[in-house]
């Protein structure tokens, strides 16, 4: 299905956002919604929604954030601060699932998407069936920092840009709210680990044990709080498991889901 436009209000402003539907036609199919990476896109993820959702049997909802993809730019002088995940976490996805009537839907969180993810499953507990968070952030770690300078370089110097551009409408709204951000001094000390004790779903965890903007740390600290998560960790895969190791994910994922109905 091609994607289209919701229209939402946030906070008395008028927004829209990019959606698209994938997986199966069912109408009464249980829902997986993807939340992308912090320069992602519903584009960017490609068709590995569409092969997860075929996998599961369920219906999948991919978006794009404010701020990316096709959905409505960050105004120029928008500025995200530290809470911009709890933000999206508390006002976005409510929304969205609201506008959409998802009752209770199954999440697949991709770095900042995987924080969001949590975040969301700790403060709407009553609304989360499940959760799939690959390569979260839940603390910030040296690793990460240095990798998000390097984009930095990347995207003003070495070619980042033009590609992203293919993306998102308007690739320095995606790029710089994103990029600003964490590398803010303020940032450093920002964790959610706190908060992970109050989530009840089911979660599955996973990491490439070659991930460049995180260590094994950010999913054993989820394990950590939640003794009934289950971590794994993908071999020869960076921070991307869903492009690196797209088949091996969606098996371990089709397992886990398999495990809670």
């Amino acid at each position: 299905m091609q994607a289209t436009e919701l229209a939402l209000d946030w906070q008395g402003r008028a927004i829209q956002l990019e959606i698209q539907w994938v997986g199966s036609d069912d109408p009464g199919a249980p829902v997986m919604v993807f939340l992308h990476e912090g320069l992602g896109s519903v584009a960017l993820w490609k068709d590995f929604p569409a092969a997860l959702c075929r996998r599961l049997g369920m219906r999948g909802l991919v978006y794009s954030r404010p701020g990316y993809g096709n959905s409505t730019p960050r105004a120029p002088d928008e500025h995200w601060g530290v809470d911009f995940m709890h933000r999206q976490a508390d006002e976005i996805l409510p929304a969205l699932l609201d506008a959409l009537s998802i009752t209770r839907p199954w999440l697949f969180g991709h770095s900042d998407g995987g924080s969001i993810a949590l975040l969301f499953a700790a403060h709407h507990p009553l609304r989360t069936a499940g959760l799939i968070v690959i390569a979260p952030h839940i603390m910030v770690e040296s690793m990460t920092i240095a990798s998000i300078r390097q984009a930095r370089s990347a995207f003003l110097q070495q070619g980042l840009r033009a590609q992203l551009a293919r993306y998102h409408c308007d690739v320095d709204s995606a790029f710089f709210g994103w990029n600003t951000i964490w590398l803010a001094p303020e940032f450093v000390g920002w964790t959610i680990e706190a908060e992970l004790a109050l989530i009840r779903a089911p979660v599955l965890a996973v990491q490439g044990e070659e991930d460049e903007y995180g260590s094994l740390r950010q999913v054993t600290g989820i394990q950590a709080k939640l003794a009934w998560a289950k971590v794994v960790a993908l071999p020869a895969c960076g921070h991307s498991p869903h492009r690196d190791q797209p088949q091996q994910l969606i098996e371990t994922v089709a397992a886990f889901v398999a495990n809670q109905t």
